[in-house]
């Protein structure tokens, strides 16, 4: 049987690495840990900023743009912040090359007064300008959000899911109060927990962390955790309040009613470059990609099957009328994104490339389709009955008129395929540490989904206990679910009473 990629998610680490290579996402860099994103991966990229910086905007944000350096004095003024940051900063400290011996060297004279930070977040930086921009409570809040790259010297690397540098937005605000603060930091949970589900096609948990993962600094940090196909949980946004921290460290204040001066309380919230490992890890098969149509750079791609002849002018204008057909069309709010293939390349080749990008729907055209009228093409989500290709065949008018319906339908197909995974591979019966160790044990890139036990919310010196425990069962407490029942059983660690539910998994 001919599939389009050589291995399978049988070895599912090697079957990613295969997918990013073959579907042309991108390429590790020269330099250690970085990577390349290519058109194909950059697109997606694209689709991702366009569709939630709108949402962001939406709920009441402005972009802006703050410096890629930060001094380091802007960190030692919050302890605990850079205690989480210190073992991944990358640090500049001279300004100017010099040739010393016959080798180009930093210039011992250009050493810089105070090193510079490479932005590994910006609570600090941003949290400067805020002081400078809050003055009286009619300046609150501050509603920002920027588009920028950060740079964590990650020592284990993985293209999209962990590099030493990512494409993220990061949202800063400032409040009056904890109360309007807190309410910022659920809303901007629930738009990625929207923007995940509706347009990713990605089915997530949204819940709170535990506090030994909470944001270094924060008072409460929030995540979405999304279940890949090798059961592995992977966090695919966070949203933190950050209580008085920050605004007290930058002296962030304002003057209240009465003329008080008093510390604003601040969130932070961000999505990264990671949700598209997410989307190769929810939906692709062992023929490569499988990208859900919103999120698509293209939609639909016509493939005409040309033959280096006089015909194939007229098989291009009969394909170009479909493809200007098809762009008059409307898909999730927006008019169709379709690619009319005229590479000089075999079609078969050509479909293949498309079968391993993962466009939803593949249209090949013949000579035969032309003096027919008709087009013949794939839905990637279904590619395949048993193990011959699937194709359909239908009137060019009447495929143009259903192609918008064919889109949400793939859509829709995508998203209730991972819930249905999602639903059905989360343990509830697991009721102590005993059975969740064996539950877990054994080869651990083995399938195993994720377990859903009671616990007591422990902290401090008893909380550090468990997490070494489960990190010498690679596990994690990933977050304790918004939605909660109503009783909790005794917690699966200490046995006393539970006051909640927390997901624990092996994690990316």
């Amino acid at each position: 049987m001919q599939r389009a990629l050589s291995v399978t998610r049988e070895a599912f680490p090697d079957w990613y690495q295969a997918v990013v290579r073959e579907a042309d996402l991108a390429e590790a860099s020269p330099v250690r840990g970085c990577m390349v994103i290519k058109p194909w991966g950059y697109g997606v990229w694209e689709r991702i900023q366009q569709v939630l910086d709108r949402r962001i905007k939406e709920t009441g944000h402005e972009n802006a743009y703050f410096p890629l350096f930060i001094p380091l004095s802007f960190f030692a003024k919050e302890a605990e912040h850079v205690a989480g940051f210190a073992k991944e900063m990358a640090v500049v400290t001279h300004h100017r090359l010099k040739m010393i011996d016959g080798k180009l060297q930093p210039d011992p004279e250009a050493k810089l007064e105070e090193p510079l930070i490479v932005r590994p977040t910006s609570e600090t930086i941003i949290g400067d300008a805020f002081s400078r921009w809050v003055k009286s409570h009619r300046d609150l809040p501050v509603l920002i959000n920027q588009w920028a790259n950060i740079v964590r010297w990650e020592m284990r690397t993985r293209l999209f899911l962990r590099t030493a540098e990512f494409l993220w937005q990061e949202g800063h605000t400032a409040h009056a109060t904890g109360e309007e603060a807190r309410e910022e930091t659920m809303k901007m949970l629930q738009v990625y927990r929207e923007f995940s589900e509706g347009t990713l096609a990605m089915p997530v948990i949204a819940g709170e962390k535990s506090a030994n993962e909470r944001f270094p600094g924060a008072v409460a940090t929030y995540s979405i955790e999304a279940m890949m196909q090798d059961g592995k949980a992977l966090q695919a946004g966070t949203s933190h309040y950050l209580g008085q921290h920050f605004a007290e460290a930058q002296n962030i204040r304002f003057q209240n009613d009465a003329g008080e001066l008093q510390f604003c309380h601040t969130t932070s919230w961000g999505v990264s470059t990671r949700l598209i490992g997410g989307v190769i890890m929810t939906h692709g098969d062992d023929d490569g990609l499988r990208l859900p149509p919103a999120c698509a750079p293209q939609q639909i791609v016509i493939v005409p099957m040309l033959r280096d002849k006089p015909e194939d002018a007229a098989l291009l204008e009969y394909c170009d009328v479909l493809a200007k057909a098809l762009r008059e069309k409307i898909a999730f709010g927006e008019p169709l994104r379709v690619l009319l293939d005229k590479k000089a390349q075999k079609s078969a080749e050509k479909r293949w490339n498309w079968v391993r990008r993962g466009a939803p729907l593949i249209v090949e055209v013949g000579g035969r389709d032309m003096a027919g009228g008709t087009v013949t093409y794939m839905r990637r989500d279904v590619l395949r009955d048993g193990d011959k290709v699937k194709s359909h065949n239908a009137p060019r008018e009447q495929f143009a008129a259903e192609a918008a319906g064919l889109l949400v339908e793939i859509q829709n197909a995508l998203f209730a395929e991972a819930k249905a995974r999602l639903a059905s591979n989360i343990r509830t019966d697991i009721t102590s540490f005993d059975g969740l160790v064996e539950y877990f044990k054994g080869d651990e890139d083995g399938f195993k989904g994720w377990v859903k036990a009671s616990w007591a919310r422990p902290e401090g010196a008893e909380l550090e206990t468990i997490d070494e425990k489960l990190k010498g069962l690679k596990l994690t407490l990933r977050n304790a679910p918004l939605d909660q029942p109503a009783a909790h059983g005794p917690c699966i660690f200490t046995g006393r009473p539970g006051v909640e539910e927390i997901l624990i998994a092996r994690a990316y």
